[in-house]
C-alpha cells in the first residue's frame, strides 16, 4: 500500500462552511448543527470534541451525507472534498465517494457490521464494488488488510462472523473495510469508546501508523480529551451544536479560552477515596471462588475442557469501602460480579454478613436481593422502554413489599430520583426521554430505592461523556459515604477506578494476576500485566503533561 499521489492537488482536502443541519419534527424543528467550519489537510488530523447531543457525530455523517433524508436538512453550508460539492450531490456520485475517497469507521462495530456475513465477505464487498476486483484478487486483498491491521493469522478468521470476535478484532475488521480502498479521507466517530485501554491504544497508534503510510486526513469525534492530545494535529470544541474554541492541540489543550473547554478539561474523574480508621470486618467474602463453563464436542457433546471464566478468587469488601476490579474482556471480570449475586452457577464459599449464601437456591436468595443491588454498564439496555421511570423504580419495591399505598410509593420513587439528583417528578416520564448519565442515574436510583448494603457496579461509567462521568463517580462517593455502602466496581477505565477504590484487584484470563491497596497498585504496580494497563490508560497523560 502506497500513499496516493497529491502534487496536483493544492488547498484543504475537506472545507465546511456554515454548515446547518436541521430535523424536522412533529412537535417542531431541532437545530442540531448551526453554523459549522473547518478545513481539513492531507495527513492532518483533526479532532471533534465535545459531549454527547453536541452535533459532532451528525457534523461527520453531513459529509457521508448519511443523515435520514428529507427528515434532515441543511438550511445554510457547503461540504467540498478537493473541489467535488457534497451537500445534495446525488446518490449514484455519493455512493462513488463512500468506501473509495471518504471512509467511515462507526462507534460501535457489532452493530456496523453484518451479522449475516462472514468477515471475507463483508471486507471484499468495497473491493469488488469500488474496484471491480475477482473474488480471488478481492481474498488476497483482504488478506492483506487484515494482515495490515493486526489480526493474527488472518486466514483463519475470513470465515468467522462478527459475533465470534473480540471488541478490539472487530474494530481492527472496521478499520480494514475503511482502508480497502486506501481513502483520502478517514471518520473515525468514537471508535475506541467501547474497548479497554490496552486495546484502544493498540487501535489509535494503528490509525496514526497508517495514516504515515498512506497519507490519508483523519476527522477524528470524540469526547476523550486524552485521545485528542494523543491523536491531532487540531482539535475544534463543540457545543450545543457550534464550534465555541478551535485551534492547534497544544494550544487550546495547554491554554483554553472559552468556558466550556475548561470545563471539558476540568471533568475527568479526580481524588482518591479519603478513609479513616481501621477497616471494618467484611461484609461480602468470597473464597477460591470458580466459574467454569463447559466445553462440548462431537455428537454426544461430551465434556473435552472448561473455559475457566473465574478461576479461584478472594474477595474481602467490607461496608462503606469499595474493591474495583480491572482487566480486559474477557478477564471474568462481569462473570465475577454475577457469581458473587448468585446470578449464575458458581463453586467456592460466597459470605454475606457472616452468612455462607452459596448453597442457597433461588427462592431462598430472594430475601437478600434487597440488600444485594446491581447496576449494568449500559443505561440504555438496563431500563424498559416500556415502563415509565415510576414504574421502574416502583418494580423492586413491590416484589420486597417495602411501601403499601400508591401515594407513599410515589413520594419513595421521588425521593430515590432526588437523591441522584433528578427532579422526583420526572417519575412520569419514559426512559427515552432522558441523557445517557440521566438514564445512568435512574438506574442508581432503582438500586438506591430498596435500601441495599452491597451494590456491583458493572462498568457503570464507560458509555458516558467524560463530564458526566465526573458526576456519576460524585455521585457514588456521595451515596457511599451517606449509607455507608459496599461496592464491587468493575471497570476497564483505570481512572474511574483510582477514583473511587480502596482496594484493586486486577484479573487476567479468570484468574488475580495482582491485587492491593489502590495506591499502591497505581503508585508501584508489581506486575508487567497491571504495569501494561497502567501505561494503555495514563500514557496520554504523560504525553500531554510533558
Amino acid at each position: 500500500m502506497v500513499a496516493q499521489d497529491t502534487s496536483a492537488t493544492e488547498g484543504p482536502l475537506l472545507t465546511v462552511e456554515s454548515l446547518a443541519v436541521r430535523f424536522h419534527a412533529e412537535g417542531g424543528d431541532v437545530d442540531a448543527v448551526r453554523g459549522v467550519s473547518f478545513t481539513l489537510n492531507r495527513g492532518e488530523t483533526l479532532a471533534v470534541v465535545g459531549e454527547s447531543g453536541s452535533g459532532k457525530s451528525v457534523t461527520a455523517l453531513s459529509v457521508m451525507q448519511l443523515l435520514p433524508y428529507p427528515r434532515a436538512s441543511h438550511p445554510t453550508g457547503s461540504i467540498r472534498l478537493g473541489q467535488e460539492e457534497l451537500v445534495g450531490a446525488p446518490d449514484v456520485f455519493m455512493r462513488s465517494m463512500r468506501g473509495r475517497r471518504i471512509s467511515m469507521i462507526f462507534q460501535e462495530p457489532l452493530s456496523a457490521l453484518n451479522p449475516l456475513h462472514n468477515v471475507e465477505k463483508q471486507v471484499a464487498e468495497v473491493l469488488i464494488q469500488h474496484q471491480g476486483m475477482t473474488k480471488v484478487a478481492a481474498r488476497a486483498r483482504v488478506l492483506e488488510l487484515l494482515d495490515l491491521v493486526g489480526i493474527p493469522d488472518p486466514e483463519s478468521r475470513l470465515d468467522d462472523y462478527p459475533h465470534q470476535l473480540s471488541g478490539g478484532q472487530r474494530q481492527r475488521v472496521m478499520i480494514a473495510m475503511a482502508l480497502a480502498n486506501e481513502p483520502d479521507l478517514l471518520i473515525a466517530d468514537e471508535p475506541t469508546t467501547a474497548l479497554d485501554v490496552t486495546i484502544q491504544a493498540q487501535i489509535l497508534e494503528l490509525l496514526k501508523d497508517l495514516q504515515r503510510r498512506l497519507g490519508m486526513a483523519i476527522l477524528f469525534i470524540t469526547h476523550d480529551l486524552g485521545i485528542v492530545r494523543r491523536m491531532a494535529d487540531r482539535v475544534a470544541v463543540m457545543t450545543q451544536g457550534e464550534i465555541v474554541e478551535a485551534g492547534a492541540t497544544a494550544e487550546v489543550m495547554d491554554n483554553p479560552q472559552h468556558d466550556y473547554t475548561k470545563m471539558l478539561l476540568a471533568a475527568e474523574p479526580k481524588g482518591r477515596p479519603e478513609r479513616s480508621g481501621e477497616v471494618p470486618p467484611p461484609l461480602l467474602r468470597t473464597e477460591n471462588l470458580k466459574v467454569w463453563f463447559p466445553i462440548r464436542r462431537g455428537v454426544f457433546r461430551r465434556i473435552v475442557g472448561h473455559v475457566k471464566a473465574v478461576d479461584g478468587i478472594d474477595i474481602d469488601l467490607a461496608e462503606g469501602r469499595t474493591v474495583g476490579v480491572v482487566g480486559e474482556s474477557g478477564s471474568g471480570k462481569t462473570t465475577l460480579g454475577q457469581a458473587i449475586l448468585r446470578l449464575i452457577r458458581s463453586d467456592g464459599a460466597i459470605s454475606f454478613d457472616g452468612e455462607r449464601i452459596d448453597q442457597r437456591g433461588f427462592k431462598a436468595m430472594r430475601p437478600l436481593r434487597r440488600q444485594m443491588q446491581v447496576v449494568f454498564q449500559d443505561p440504555y439496555g438496563s431500563l424498559s422502554p416500556r415502563l415509565s421511570v415510576g414504574d421502574i423504580i416502583e418494580e423492586g419495591l413491590l416484589v420486597h413489599g417495602l411501601v403499601g399505598q400508591e401515594a407513599s410509593r410515589r413520594d419513595v420513587i421521588a425521593a430515590a430520583l432526588e437523591e441522584v439528583g433528578l427532579d422526583g417528578a420526572m417519575q412520569d416520564r419514559y426512559p427515552h426521554e432522558f441523557s445517557g448519565g440521566q438514564r445512568q442515574r435512574i438506574a442508581i436510583a432503582r438500586a438506591i430505592a430498596l435500601k441495599p448494603r452491597f451494590i456491583v457496579l458493572d462498568e457503570p461509567t464507560s458509555a458516558l461523556d467524560m463530564s458526566v462521568q465526573a458526576q456519576i463517580v460524585d455521585l457514588l462517593r456521595d451515596l457511599q459515604d451517606r449509607y455507608n455502602l459496599a461496592y464491587l466496581f468493575i471497570s476497564h477505565d483505570l481512572k474511574v477506578v483510582r477514583a473511587l477504590s480502596d482496594e484493586v484487584v486486577v484479573m487476567k484470563d479468570g484468574k488475580v494476576v495482582e491485587r492491593g491497596l489502590a495506591q499502591r497498585i497505581f503508585d508501584s504496580p508489581q506486575q508487567d500485566y497491571t504495569k501494561a494497563l497502567l501505561a494503555a490508560a495514563f500514557e496520554h497523560r504523560m504525553i500531554g503533561d510533558g
